[in-house]
């Protein structure tokens, strides 16, 4: 895959896309300091249509409420976002018509739908406005018109990706982009066409780009001391995970689950990363196989998955994957996998609207992939935008709860919890309701207010219920986010809730994926290793013992090469939720390779071998005798005894360096003495006395310097001086 292809075509177009936007949106009268009047039937002496002022109203209501930066980022991305996703699905062959929207069939930038135009058939297609912009050689404009149409039709089977566009988000559609160098062209001109048909890596690839620039100021911001906002939380956070890891966590947990309660080597052997347990005493075997006998009783479509921080579906997808083999093993078609994967098994949530579009799109594809006919279904994921409910009209929902009174408490209570939900993410809990009638009564009322209830009160709703919910497997890559970075909101929220893990966001989240899994359930993360050593993190490590570690990878500084001049160590681990005590955990040791290919690599062999310098095995108690209990898997048995035995004051007389009394008169910096008068090489103060020298080198501390440094002191240490000390 052409990465760097893909990363010059994601940022440039969305700088690119910005500018088109703004340039549209000053064609009626809007700009960021300037705006014509609301109400105005024309704008520079050219008649607006209709559908252009209603368009250009609601276009300056929502830039009124949110913001003329914001509303150009939000047009900008869904446009980028729809473009991937027409272009994955005519290299796919996963367009209904089957006629390419960007190319012809030899992948020209010549689009087949304008050689086409009087052939498709579209809902809501002007056959004789086609004929018109053909006849005046207006192909621009029969472009834009086609592509509009074409989306509006993508909506019934994809209606989050493909909203009906009669709104600005039409009325802010670039112009001229059939020319060379325009968005499109750029699109299919720089990206090979068999990258579009790894779906993961391409969407993921895609959108971790497109937030590149954004995720940079973020950070030159917070070196102003400028928070993080509920608005840039996303491209602050977001990092593609490798594919590799994602497969180890999901392999470790969902994989883990279907395999010890139905054993099969058919099924193991497509689980690439999984590991297999280490040898255990009787008595913990037998608490294994217990749990193992409950996970026999699951069938597929029981086993609920999730990734609270889903991003554009990395692992969502992986998901599917390993579901789609269960199913197969249970005795499923693909066909009936595929529906019941899509209806029962996936969830996924993200904060940000670009993030949760693409995992829904991504999991559409999936589906489709398997199931030709998917799209007539009407069936929809369960990956949903948390949404936040401040922004809901009150005078329409007073009158929702007097048509709905049955219902009309749980729909407060729910709304309540979601209140600033942008801020806090998927942190929130939520409280279990009946769903099923408050969405069964809310479907079959006959309201004015149905579209504010389809739109935007039910996908609240849905939110609600996904966090109210535990889950048989959750996995994810969180959000990386100190305290320091976090705005007064968050900050406040996490303090009070979860004090263990306050001083990072990831550490949070381990908190709350134990929070969100079931008795007996598996939860797997890649975080910051931070948590296994720190001091702040001692508590958490305490609350975590209480749930056993089935095997964890540690990968140090080198498990993501897309990050470029930033260190972030990291481990990635499976959890179960129980504690099993004396279970003897694998660990992996990975933090001395020097990359990512090389570290999947060692992976694999010592996945095959089964014996390695870089294999580890602990007991899941066996760190509470170390003072501060570090997760330090590598110590031997006889060092942590040793802490539990040995005071240091039994083999060692522990005593305090050089204290002079009086820094000012004894203590020099190294450049205010005269160089002969330092004495360097000394192992003792009689062979110091004996020479010409008056000050000796004497460290105390000072800035951080990661490799070398600080030696800035030197002390009188002369006859008398020395005695006066």
């Amino acid at each position: 895959m052409e990465k760097n292809s893909i990363k010059k075509f994601a940022v440039w177009a969305r700088t690119e896309l910005l500018t088109r936007v703004a340039q549209r949106a000053a064609r009626y009268g809007i700009e960021k300091d300037n705006m014509i009047n609301v109400n105005a039937d024309s704008i520079n002496g050219v008649l607006l249509s209709q559908d252009e002022k209603k368009q250009r109203r609601a276009l300056i209501r929502q830039i009124n409420e949110k913001g003329y930066d914001q509303i150009v980022e939000e047009v900008a991305y869904t446009w980028f976002n729809r473009f991937i996703a027409l272009r994955f699905m005519e290299v796919n062959g996963y367009l209904p018509s089957h006629i390419r929207v960007f190319t012809n069939e030899n992948n020209e930038f010549r689009p087949e739908i304008l050689s086409e135009a009087i052939n498709l058939d579209f809902a809501g297609l002007d056959m004789q406005k086609v004929y018109q912009l053909q006849d005046e050689n207006k192909t621009e404009e029969l472009y834009r018109y086609l592509l509009i149409v074409q989306c509006n039709e993508l909506n019934s089977a994809l209606p989050k990706m493909f909203q009906r566009l009669n709104d600005y988000t039409e009325l802010l559609l670039p112009d001229n982009l059939l020319r060379d160098g325009s968005v499109l062209e750029q699109m299919v001109s720089l990206i090979p066409e068999d990258d579009w048909k790894d779906q993961v890596q391409i969407i993921g690839w895609l959108y971790q780009y497109y937030n590149s620039e954004l995720k940079n100021k973020v950070f030159a911001d917070l070196k102003k001391k400028i928070k993080i906002s509920k608005d840039s939380i996303p491209a602050a956070t977001q990092l593609f995970t490798p594919d590799w890891i994602v497969r180890y966590m999901v392999d470790n947990s969902l994989g883990r689950m279907w395999y010890e309660g139905h054993p099969s080597e058919s099924f193991k052997e497509k689980l690439k990363y999984y590991i297999d347990d280490a040898k255990q005493e009787v008595d913990v075997q037998a608490q294994v196989d217990a749990i193992k006998q409950k996970y026999s009783q699951l069938k597929p479509e029981e086993i609920k998955c999730i990734d609270p921080c889903c991003g554009s579906g990395h692992i969502l997808v992986y998901f599917f994957d390993v579901l789609m083999n269960i199913y197969q093993e249970y005795g499923f078609s693909t066909r009936e996998a595929a529906i019941s994967i899509v209806e029962n098994n996936i969830w996924g949530l993200d904060i940000d609207e670009r993030a949760a579009q693409l995992a829904y799109f991504s999991i559409m594809m999936k589906a489709r992939a398997y199931d030709r006919r998917f799209f007539t279904r009407n069936i929809q994921p369960h990956v949903y935008e948390i949404r936040e409910s401040n922004n809901l009209d009150q005078a329409s929902l007073e009158d929702i709860y007097q048509e709905n009174k049955n219902i009309a408490p749980a729909i407060k209570e729910t709304l309540d919890e979601l209140y600033d939900a942008k801020e806090y993410g998927s942190i929130l809990q939520t409280k279990q309701q009946n769903w099923k009638v408050i969405y069964d009564e809310l479907s079959s009322s006959d309201s004015i207010y149905d579209e504010l209830i389809q739109n935007e009160l039910i996908p609240i709703l849905e939110v609600g219920q996904a966090l109210s919910q535990q889950f048989d497997v959750v996995v994810t890559n969180p959000p990386y986010m100190g305290s320091s970075g976090m705005d007064k909101k968050l900050n406040s929220y996490v303090k009070k809730h979860f004090p263990n893990s306050k001083a990072d966001m990831f550490a949070v989240f381990i908190e709350v994926c134990g929070r969100l899994t079931k008795d007996n359930g598996l939860y797997g993360m890649i975080t910051q290793q931070s948590w296994m050593f720190l001091t702040r993190f001692e508590r958490l490590r305490k609350a975590l013992l209480e749930r056993t570690t089935v095997n964890m990878v540690h990968l140090g500084a080198r498990a993501f090469d897309e990050i470029n001049g930033e260190v972030v160590q990291t481990t990635t681990f499976i959890k179960i939720n129980n504690y099993i005590k004396d279970f003897v955990t694998p660990y992996i040791r990975l933090v001395s390779i020097n990359s990512e290919y090389n570290q999947e690599k060692a992976l694999r062999q010592v996945i095959v071998d089964n014996e390695s310098e870089l294999y580890f095995e602990k007991k899941v108690n066996g760190f509470q005798k170390i003072p501060g209990i570090p997760i330090a898997y590598w110590v031997s048995d006889q060092l942590a005894q040793d802490f539990d035995n040995t005071n240091l004051g039994d083999i060692a007389c522990p005593r305090q360096g050089i204290a002079t009394g009086d820094n000012d008169t004894f203590l020099r910096l190294w450049f205010e003495v005269n160089a002969s008068k330092i004495g360097t090489n000394f192992h003792s103060y009689e062979e110091f006395k004996s020479s010409p020298y008056l000050y000796a080198p004497y460290n105390k501390g000072g800035s951080f310097k990661k490799w070398y440094g600080n030696r800035d002191w030197v002390i009188k240490f002369d006859q008398i001086s020395y005695h006066t000390l």
